[in-house]
């Protein structure tokens, strides 16, 4: 049987590095055309939401903690602060996920590096609550990361169907079209009798 106790540290980075996982899964299988398409009113996309959170996490273990990354940069700046939600023309699936691979992966370095005690300043925030900790900046970036994820796992279920983690954990029942077609005229018809 495994290590039942893990401290701190690992497990909040472990949770991290799930969420992670899950935005490039959702990637997996879908044409340039897909990974780009607006799938919501504000243009949610899926390789946006990829690009967003590695980015995210670039300032948040880098500059925040004083250890910038020399090759890289956030996407988004005076001419369009929404540049992070979206491939430009010039970038591809291919390049935003190595871009991806390249945040997370200073990012790994800064929470290997550091105690969860460390002490940061994130610059973007109001200034009375600007300072923080390495714990406190990994539970609030997993967070978020994993309500993009639910967003990508939403986005991906409207391009072609593909639903759930497609591996260990999955909670989905592994019902046919069929049933599950059944299961949303159930919902449906719920939701027409619920106005009585």
């Amino acid at each position: 049987m495994g290590e039942l106790v893990r401290d701190t540290k690992s497990t909040l980075h472990m949770q991290l590095k799930r969420q992670r996982a899950a935005l490039f899964d959702k990637l997996d299988g879908v044409s340039e055309r897909q990974a780009r398409w607006p799938q919501t009113a504000s243009g949610t996309n899926l390789l946006g939401l990829l690009k967003h959170c590695a980015a995210v996490e670039l300032g948040y273990f880098g500059s925040t903690f004083g250890r910038p990354a020399a090759n890289l940069s956030v996407p988004w700046g005076d001419e369009d602060d929404n540049a992070d939600m979206y491939a430009a023309e010039h970038e591809s699936t291919a390049s935003v996920v190595a871009y991806a691979h390249a945040c997370f992966a200073h990012a790994d370095t800064t929470i290997e590096a550091l105690d969860l005690g460390a002490e940061g300043s994130v610059a973007w925030w109001p200034e009375d609550v600007r300072r923080c900790t390495l714990e406190q900046i990994l539970i609030h970036v997993a967070l978020d990361e994993a309500r993009h994820a639910g967003h990508a796992d939403i986005l991906r279920e409207q391009l072609d169907g593909s639903t759930g983690l497609r591996g260990p954990g999955d909670n989905l029942p592994t019902w046919t079209i069929e049933q599950w077609a059944a299961h949303v005229r159930q919902l449906e018809e719920i939701a027409d009798g619920s106005h009585r």
